[in-house]
């Protein structure tokens, strides 16, 4: 396959890391990082509902793990978080397992997985890793985060598929 072809069928095995798969890793990443930022930064709080602040959250673990906050290494994890690990996840881990196992029609594979994302940025890193409350304490912002990780990893998955992945 060269850079510029795109894979003829999606097929059950893990996707190899070549140029065009890292691009749509890149790009699905991209696209779903500004849709889960402007629902939950922008829509959200214009509809009443609390707003998300994943930057901060970030830069709060960014301090726990290196000792002090640092604005910039919050933005990176965020950035980092969206544009590559949580795409890559989903193509590399979670659909090569869900086809194996549990064989789930798209939709539905990817709202779990953004349920997946949820609890690893609400429990894993906000609770575990930065010493928030569990989830936040459930306020409203946890179920704005559910909505905004669900949103991300829809958008990420149908910018998978129509690349062919």
């Amino acid at each position: 396959m060269t850079m510029a072809s795109a894979p003829a069928a999606h097929s059950a095995s893990a996707p190899s890391l070549s140029t065009y798969t890292f691009v749509t890793i890149l790009v699905s990443g991209a696209i779903a990082t500004v849709f889960f930022d402007l629902f939950g930064q922008a829509i959200s709080p214009m509809l009443g509902f609390a707003g998300l602040a994943p930057v901060p959250l970030a830069t709060q673990t960014w301090g726990v793990v290196f000792g002090q906050p640092y604005t910039p290494g919050g933005h990176l994890l965020h950035y980092v978080a969206g544009l590559f690990a949580y795409p890559f996840g989903y193509m590399f881990i979670w659909r090569p397992i869900v086809e194996r196992i549990l064989p789930l029609p798209w939709l539905l594979s990817s709202i779990l997985y953004g349920v997946g994302l949820w609890v690893f940025a609400l429990y894993i890193m906000a609770h575990l890793i930065a010493g928030n409350p569990a989830f936040l304490g459930f306020t409203g912002i946890t179920w704005v985060a559910l909505v905004g990780h669900i949103l991300f990893a829809v958008v990420a998955a149908i910018v998978i598929r129509a690349r062919g992945q």
